[in-house]
Parts: C-alpha cells; sequence; structure tokens
C-alpha cells in the first residue's frame, strides 16, 4: 500500500455512505435507520484493521492471492485490451506463465479462488487497483446482504431488535472476516439477499421477477464460492418457509396432514435436485463427501508433520473415511467449530478474539439450557420454524467445517456464516421461555 490508498480510502467511505443513506431515507421505522447507520460504520470501521492485519501483521490470501493475481490481471488488461479475456475464462484455462507471484502456482485450478481474483481485478478499473479502497468494496458487498438478513429477523421478531443486532451486526468476528477481499465477504452477502429474497417470493409472494434475480445470482456466486453453504442452508431454510406457510393454513385437521406431506415432498425434491446436479456438486455431493473430509484431514495432518501449520489441532476422533466414521466424528467436528479454539489453545493473534468468542458461545449454550432446560428447548425447536432452521443449519455447517477445517486460524474464518444463526436461535428460545414464564405468573397468582 501507498499513499495514495490511505487519500482514496475516505473519499470511498463517503461515496458508500451517500449510497447507503440515500437507502436510508426510505426507511420509516426510526430502529432500522438506526442499526441501518451503525451497521454501516462498524462495517466501514472493520475494514482498517482487516486491510493491515492482512497486509502487514499475518500476510495471506487476501493479500498475497486474491488482490496481488486479480490486481495483474487487472494490469495485463490495462498492458493490452486482449486480455480482458482472462475475465471470462475459467482459472483452470488461466495462462499459469503470468502469474504475479511463482508461489501462487496451482491455485487457479480451483474456480473459486479464480472468482476472488476475477472480482478484484474487475473492482480494480473503479479503485485504481488499491487494496485498502477494494476491502472497502468487499465490505460493503457483505454488509448489503448482511443487512437484509437482519431486516428479516427484524421482522419476524421485532422486539428483540437489539439481540438481533449483536448477533447480525455487531458479533466481531462475523464483522471482521468479512470486511476485505475473502470469499467469506460475497458470501455473507449472497446468503443475505437470498435468505431475504426467498422469503419474500415464497412467503410474502412480493417482487417475483426482482427476487428470481437476486435467488439465481446470490446461488451462482455461494455455487462457485463456498457450495457447502448453500448445500447446508437452503435445505433448513426450505423447510421453515414449509412450516410458516402451513401456519397460515387455519384448518387444523387440514395443517396436520398438509405439514407432514410437503416436508416429505421438499425431501424428495432435494434428493432429485441432488442426483441432477451431482458433477456441480462434485465432492461435496454424497459419494464424494467422505472422500473429501478424509483428504482434507490428510493434508491438515501431512502440514502438522512438516511443522508447515503450527496452528493446526486434532478432533481427537479417527476418522475412517465411512459415513459411520463421520457420525461417530460429528460431535467432536460440531464442537470444534463452535466453541474452539478454547483460550489455552490460541497461539496468535488471529485466534484471541476467536477463542473469546468462541468461550462466549459456549457460556450462552449454557445458560440458555440451564434456563430453559432440555425439554423445553427441545419443544420449543419444535414449535418455532425460525429457530429449528437456525439450529438445524448451524449443526450441519458446523460438522462440515468441523469435519473439514483442521487449522484454528482457517477455522476462525470458515465458520462465520453460521455463528449469527447460532446465536439467533439461542436468542429466540430464551425469548419464547420468558415468554412462556410470563404467561404463567397470573396464574400462580390465583393459587395462592
Amino acid at each position: 500500500m501507498n499513499y495514495l490508498d490511505y487519500i482514496l480510502f475516505p473519499v470511498y467511505v463517503a461515496f458508500f455512505y451517500l449510497v447507503f443513506a440515500a437507502r436510508r431515507k426510505k426507511y420509516t421505522d426510526p430502529l432500522l435507520k438506526k442499526y441501518h447507520l451503525q451497521g454501516f460504520w462498524i462495517k466501514v470501521l472493520a475494514t482498517i484493521p482487516f486491510t493491515f492485519f492482512n497486509s502487514k501483521i499475518s500476510v495471506g490470501d487476501s493479500f498475497v492471492l486474491y488482490w496481488l493475481e486479480g490486481h495483474n490481471i487487472f494490469k495485463l488488461i490495462l498492458q493490452d485490451p486482449d486480455n480482458i479475456k482472462w475475465l471470462f475464462v475459467k482459472g483452470k484455462d488461466f495462462d499459469q506463465s503470468l502469474l504475479a507471484d511463482i508461489w501462487n502456482l496451482g491455485y487457479f485450478n480451483d474456480e473459486n479462488n479464480y472468482m476472488v481474483a476475477r472480482i478484484v481485478a474487475m473492482l480494480s478499473f473503479l479503485t485504481f487497483g488499491k487494496y485498502f479502497v477494494i476491502n472497502l468494496f468487499f465490505s460493503m458487498i457483505s454488509y448489503s446482504g448482511v443487512w437484509r438478513l437482519y431486516r428479516f429477523f427484524y421482522e419476524l421478531y421485532p422486539h428483540l431488535h437489539k439481540q438481533l443486532a449483536m448477533a447480525i451486526l455487531f458479533l466481531p468476528t462475523f464483522v471482521f472476516w468479512s470486511a476485505g477481499i475473502l470469499k467469506d465477504s460475497i458470501c455473507t452477502g449472497a446468503l443475505g439477499w437470498l435468505t431475504y429474497a426467498l422469503y419474500e417470493m415464497f412467503y410474502k409472494k412480493q417482487g417475483l421477477i426482482k427476487n428470481t434475480f437476486i435467488i439465481l445470482f446470490a446461488s451462482y456466486m455461494l455455487i462457485n464460492l463456498k457450495i457447502y453453504i448453500l448445500i447446508s442452508y437452503v435445505p433448513f431454510f426450505s423447510l421453515f418457509l414449509i412450516l410458516k406457510n402451513v401456519n397460515l393454513v387455519r384448518n387444523k385437521l387440514v395443517k396436520l396432514m398438509l405439514g407432514p406431506m410437503l416436508i416429505v415432498g421438499s425431501v424428495f425434491a432435494g434428493q432429485q435436485v441432488m442426483k441432477k446436479f451431482q458433477n456441480e456438486l462434485g465432492s461435496f455431493a454424497t459419494d464424494g463427501l467422505t472422500d473429501r473430509i478424509k483428504g482434507q484431514q490428510e493434508n491438515f495432518k501431512e502440514q502438522a508433520k512438516a511443522n508447515i501449520g503450527e496452528s493446526n489441532f486434532s478432533l481427537g476422533v479417527d476418522f475412517d473415511g465411512s459415513l459411520s466414521g463421520l457420525l461417530k466424528m460429528a460431535p467432536a467436528a460440531v464442537i470444534a467449530t463452535l466453541y474452539r479454539p478454547f483460550l489455552w489453545e490460541s497461539r496468535k493473534l488471529s485466534t484471541v478474539l476467536s477463542s473469546l468468542e468462541s468461550m462466549a458461545m459456549m457460556l450462552l449454550t449454557l445458560y440458555v439450557l440451564m434456563k430453559v432446560g432440555l425439554r423445553h428447548f427441545a419443544r420449543t425447536l419444535i414449535k418455532d420454524p425460525t429457530a429449528l432452521y437456525c439450529i438445524l443449519f448451524s449443526i450441519l455447517f458446523a460438522l462440515f467445517v468441523g469435519a473439514t477445517t483442521l487449522n484454528f486460524g482457517t477455522l476462525c474464518r470458515y465458520k462465520i456464516p453460521c455463528m449469527p444463526f447460532y446465536v439467533i436461535a439461542m436468542i429466540i428460545i430464551l425469548d419464547r421461555h420468558r415468554h412462556r414464564q410470563n404467561s404463567l405468573k397470573p396464574v400462580v397468582a390465583k393459587t395462592v
């Protein structure tokens, strides 16, 4: 980075402020206006430490792969307009001799890596190729979707506006790791837009054309960047939509019959879609999932032996590559994603913040379980479609990430999409318990 980064950054902040302020003027709810403004500034401020951390303190993929190679493609196009073809080819077809850094050889064989570099190259035409400013663009892309996610939950639980803001807009690692050039920034933004568009189309029955476009584009980004987010999210959000629509039916008998029929039908439809898109799912399809997990774990073990991955850890469970072995490993994988690294396992600055947050997650879980009790915890999940889909998505996603990511530094980033949903599930369960307790108070008073 040079002096131009520092000059341009506030200029582009002012630009985004005006863009989001124009949107904010359309809100009539003062709470939405307040949180929209607060969320914007928190996201802007998070871009600053993200930029310095990834370019000065712990240089990683954000700087030496995505920005470096994306900026390189941008320069190649400036030198020769014919090189614009590199924006439209697949990563495996990119001429490796044109790489800015020979150490990045082979990374573009994974299309998700090339997709981020491609986005950086395109944004470079708007930002003079400056790392600081492009980080801001990625941060704002993320915030646009994250705000839609907040709007979605706020419509369902307006009385929990403060708790939802803490879970979605202010959650430290969620904000930090989606504040710059990473896949996670695009994915969190896409997930938020996808959620809101699906809800508007299939529950509120609004904006068919607009929401169809949003759903297709958000799904395209998730498929190309982190398809396992889509795989673990859409089935449970679909279940949520089914249950919400069933609740609109007034006839209890029809509702009782309709619910199971729609759920079974959606499961069957999901299986057919999985079969049809077997090739697109690749190693995340049923047949290749256990092989992928086994391969990923072996890679991390080799890194640990070579002392390359000093933040690598073990789940404490041997995985034999079978589906039954995956089920045995599931509790350890889910715990690793949601509650690790523990404080004594943090050896780097990059994992300290995550370990503090993980400890807070564990304490929150224990508090809710002790306050509510296992029976009412389970009952709330059955009665509340939102809490059910949030917890199911969190657990399945945690299994995917925990089983394949045996490095704390990587785990801190990879787990962020599920963290707000897990916290929201805890918030909803606690809220329903409080309502139940309050409803019992008058009855107790009469009997005394």
